[in-house]
């Protein structure tokens, strides 16, 4: 009995485990799968190549290119200044200090981060235009209006930087609010100054978390195409419009679309180059937050001043400029129409965020039930489209359904059927396209909620004979919810504002309100782009106050 007892026990083991390898492979395929969908962009890109460039290029290369990249260069150089003077100094000062108004200004100093960078750039192009708001406090004092020209390039990198430093900020600042509190003790022990510390000890420790937070910034500055094209300035963004609208060459957009991801991705291999090469620990014993000093007399108010600029220049101004022009405005604009583009920005974005959660909870799971350790790293590959700028992820996506649409046309006119477009220039293409580009602003916040679940609890589950799936909705979800709302919210906020992915594949029919905003600019209707301008911008106050919250140790 005893031996028949065993051999059935082995039979059950060997079955159990044909069937763990059977579920696994499965998982592994689905989980290639969904990385194979959302990398098609980029890899028609690739193909595209292949196809050689269109026939302005060679006028591209020797005219255009030069400017391209000069420009881009440009910003990236004086973007990198002065977000890293901003976001530096003020996430130091607001985690070292304790200085009048800190607490406010903590969470302050991130609403930059609520107003797009296109709309930065019409805000201040009308506080220094010739009768704008600068224009009209001087002759009030009494005083000569001295004309600042903004509608350059050094006025672009202005724009972007201080739209874009709270990356740097929020990087630098989860860094210094962690940092050993001992160390400073012994830097002040040994009698070195608070500057000698900060510039020998705890700047060359922050600097990981500080390039990872310039990559963003930098990312975003080669991605912008609203404030660029509004301020006359050629960059590789522009250039893909120029080339894929008014050139009506996609191959020409798609080879200078190639040209923009290589150096995207320089920016990433920088960063990782960057973390390999300072190795720091960070241990429980030596991990006491840092306190806080209180400064005396006049460096109170120095400090005050330093850390209250870049919440004049990159929230308070444009702010109150679009509120003086919605008031001028709002009987003109604010009607019928503009509310069903409201709602029509509303729903899109909604769609889009959950669509997207969808996706990451799909990506992070599967590759989690398959028990082959590379499936974990490839499952990453699908997020790399947040380093991808919107219209190059536009460019990769139209393509290949124009093609689809072409074939589905031709076989469906065999059976008299007159389909017209099915993808290409609808929401499927536009929900596809936003799926792709904000997947890791949703994989990051769930996954990192994920790893805080024991495994003990799923593997308990298992033994009992519960599935996977039953497993997740009756156990995981309810205790990943939290990250899951999260990233619903950050999705949702970055479609709302996002622009150059819309412009290109949003169907005729519809609107959103960053694409009203950039039409009411473009047809030199700045004063009108105010009212959907601060919709945007109200409406991503909320996650950015949210996303604080999470980054602010209690």
């Amino acid at each position: 009995m005893k031996q028949g007892g065993s051999k059935n026990e082995a039979f059950s083991l060997k079955t159990r485990i044909k069937r763990l390898k059977r579920d696994s492979n499965r998982w592994s395929v689905f989980t290639l799968a969904i990385v194979f969908f959302l990398a098609l962009p980029i890899i028609f890109i690739g193909v595209e190549l292949f196809s050689g460039p269109g026939e302005s290029w060679s006028h591209i290369v020797e005219y255009l290119l030069p400017e391209y990249l000069w420009n881009s260069l440009y910003l990236v150089i004086v973007c990198s200044i002065i977000v890293l003077v901003l976001g530096v100094s003020s996430a130091w000062f607001v985690s070292r200090f304790d200085f009048l108004f800190r607490k406010q200004m903590e969470w302050l100093l991130i609403l930059p981060l609520a107003i797009p960078s296109y709309i930065v750039g019409y805000a201040y192009a009308g506080i220094f235009d010739y009768g704008g708001s600068m224009d009209l406090i001087f002759r009030q004092l009494g005083l000569d209006f001295i004309r600042i020209d903004i509608m350059n390039r050094a006025g672009l990198a202005f724009v972007l930087s201080i739209s874009l430093f709270p990356y740097v900020y929020v990087s630098a600042r989860a860094f210094f609010l962690n940092q050993a509190n001992n160390l400073l003790e012994a830097s002040k022990m040994l009698g070195v100054g608070e500057g000698k510390t900060f510039f020998k000890l705890m700047l060359p420790l922050a600097r990981p978390a500080i390039v990872a937070g310039l990559v963003l910034v930098l990312m975003e500055v080669l991605n912008d195409y609203g404030a660029a094209k509004y301020y006359g300035v050629n960059t590789f963004t522009t250039g893909i419009f120029r080339s894929w609208f008014s050139l009506e060459e996609p191959q020409t957009a798609v080879y200078l679309s190639a040209l923009l991801i290589i150096i995207i991705f320089a920016l990433i291999l920088f960063e990782k180059w960057q973390v390999r090469k300072i190795k720091f620990t960070s241990s429980k014993i030596n991990s006491t937050q840092i306190q806080r000093k209180e400064p005396k007399g006049s460096m109170q108010w120095l400090i005050f001043s330093v850390v209250f600029l870049p919440i004049l220049l990159g929230f308070i101004l444009p702010v109150a400029q679009l509120i003086y022009w919605a008031v001028l405005t709002a009987s003109t604009v604010f009607d019928m129409e503009f509310i069903i583009i409201s709602l029509q920005s509303f729903a899109i974005a909604i769609s889009s965020a959950i669509i997207t959660v969808f996706f990451a909870l799909l990506l992070i799971y599967f590759s989690k039930w398959s028990t082959l350790r590379a499936i974990k790293n490839i499952s990453r590959i699908g997020v790399l489209g947040y380093a991808i700028p919107g219209a190059v992820i536009a460019i990769g996506i139209m393509i290949p359904t124009l093609a689809l649409d072409k074939w589905l046309i031709s076989v469906l006119a065999n059976f008299g059927i007159d389909s017209g477009l099915i993808i290409n220039g609808t929401l499927i293409a536009l929900l596809y396209a936003y799926a792709v580009r904000f997947l890791a602003v949703a994989y990051n916040p769930i996954d990192s909620t994920a790893l805080k679940v024991d495994d003990s609890i799923p593997d308990s589950s298992k033994v009992l004979g519960v599935g996977n799936l039953k497993t997740f909705f009756k156990i995981e979800f309810p205790l990943i919810k939290t990250g899951v709302f999260s990233a619903v919210i950050l999705v949702f906020i970055d479609v709302m504002k996002e622009l150059p992915l819309t412009l290109i594949l949003k169907p005729y029919h519809i609107d959103t309100l960053a694409v009203k905003a950039f039409e009411y600019a473009s047809d030199e209707m700045v004063m009108e782009a105010s009212i959907p301008s601060l919709f945007i911008i109200f409406t991503a106050m909320i996650p950015v106050i949210f996303l604080n919250k999470l980054l602010i140790k209690k």
